[in-house]
């Protein structure tokens, strides 16, 4: 059967979905990028905001129009925490719980009567999803969190902490380097809770990554601040660790991080910023915010932006509140206007834009190792990457010279001129044979 995959929202959904292809190509079925040529379309949901509510209904009834003859499977936080409305008003087939991800596959297999030719199933662990000018995969390491932040729906969509073993974990990127991945990026709901379930923590869990296997480049994704385990700050001795970290803290007013139920003050955020960045050298740390939490006074939203300017975040990820049923959040008093956020959330995107120029300006006339992304759409935008503490790269050099998925040494030399990128020229000729 031909099959399309979608997702939106976290990395972790993104992981899932290059899990499940990889499981239905071994299992004799074909990836198809086009949506019309499908036989079956999957779709991973989120549901972590309001408007992720809205784009998860858009998305599959879209698919549901453009291709009616497709079976439709859905999974993911919004399908399991509303599956009746799924299956009744967006005609999906078939609802997969969040607690059973990890057998979508067999389930989907069993209960819509899959069926393939045995000669067209690829060799275990050929993904057509990453086989395709990627150069990055993102693997699952857990699922689930035991926190009850009050915005937070995942919790409840998510359920309890789960650990993928390390042994799982270290095979899927040893296979990931056998296909030619040059980065992996480790995620998870709560990834600083990894080893609750198994004895184990985050600290083995990348020790043993970095001792077993080969991956270029291994990345974090976010990580709660609290959550860093003893002993953390040592694996970044080893270059593969990439030093960038993405520690949400939500909100900059300790006021509002109690109403949220965070378990980080501002003060402890800033002195863990400040040793991070005494430990790993060229550290860029970047963060989260909601703006206008219930209750979110002038005075509080003014510390927030003090907070934001102190810390210099390389990069903000910016999120406008919007209550979500069956969070305590969403029972909170005093709402903040639509209009109130809109004018705060604009000024915290200024403030981020002016942050991450200064990052950015700082790392000019240095030289970074680059990995080389994409591919140029005309001869004067160059190739694009990544620095290993994530600033992005434009590279000027010549189309006809195949730089995708190299590591390249670069010379950064000043900002572009939309001031959120880097150009920079080769410090030596790639070796192109």
């Amino acid at each position: 059967m031909r099959i399309h995959l979608k997702t939106l929202g976290c990395r972790l959904n993104e992981a899932e979905l290059e899990s499940w292809s990889r499981d239905f190509e071994t299992r004799g079925h074909q990836i198809t990028p086009r949506l019309a040529d499908a036989d079956l379309v999957v779709v991973n949901t989120c549901a972590v905001t309001g408007e992720a509510v809205r784009k998860s209904r858009k998305l599959l009834s879209r698919a549901r129009r453009r291709n009616p003859r497709a079976k439709l499977v859905v999974s993911g936080c919004y399908a399991t925490l509303d599956p009746a409305e799924s299956t009744q008003s967006l005609g999906v087939d078939l609802v997969v719980d969040n607690r059973d991800k990890e057998r979508l596959v067999e389930i989907t297999s069993r209960e819509l009567d899959l069926h393939a030719m045995p000669q067209q199933a690829t060799a275990p662990g050929e993904s057509g999803l990453l086989g395709h000018g990627r150069q990055r995969a993102f693997i699952k390491i857990q699922d689930g969190c035991r926190y009850q932040c009050t915005f937070c729906i995942v919790t409840v969509a998510r359920g309890t902490e789960r650990s993928v073993p390390v042994d799982q974990v270290v095979a899927e990127i040893n296979e990931q380097v056998r296909q030619g991945i040059r980065e992996v990026v480790l995620t998870g709901v709560h990834i600083g809770g990894y080893g609750s379930d198994n004895g184990s923590d985050l600290y083995q869990l990348i020790r043993a990554v970095l001792e077993r296997t080969r991956i270029p480049r291994l990345r974090l994704g976010a990580v709660e601040p609290w959550d860093l385990p003893e002993n953390f700050w040592d694996l970044f001795a080893d270059p593969r660790l990439m030093p960038h970290l993405h520690l949400p803290i939500q909100s900059g007013s300790d006021s509002v991080l109690k109403r949220m139920a965070r378990r980080c003050k501002s003060g402890e955020f800033q002195r863990l910023a400040e040793h991070a960045r005494q430990r790993v050298p060229d550290l860029n740390l970047t963060t989260d915010i909601i703006v206008g939490f219930p209750g979110e006074t002038n005075r509080e939203w003014q510390q927030t932006l003090a907070f934001v300017e102190r810390i210099g975040f390389g990069h903000l990820h910016i999120f406008a509140y919007s209550p979500r049923p069956g969070t305590r959040a969403a029972e909170l008093p005093n709402p903040v206007s639509r209009e109130l956020i809109r004018q705060r959330s604009e000024t915290l995107h200024q403030l981020g834009e002016r942050l991450k120029r200064t990052t950015l300006e700082r790392f000019v006339g240095r030289r970074f190792p680059v990995l080389v992304e994409s591919a140029p759409t005309d001869p004067a935008a160059g190739w694009s990457g990544y620095t290993p503490n994530f600033l992005r790269v434009n590279i000027a050099q010549s189309p006809d010279d195949n730089l995708e998925n190299r590591i390249v040494e670069a010379q950064l030399q000043r900002l572009t001129d939309a001031g959120d990128a880097l150009s920079a020229s080769l410090e030596q000729e790639p070796d192109l044979a």
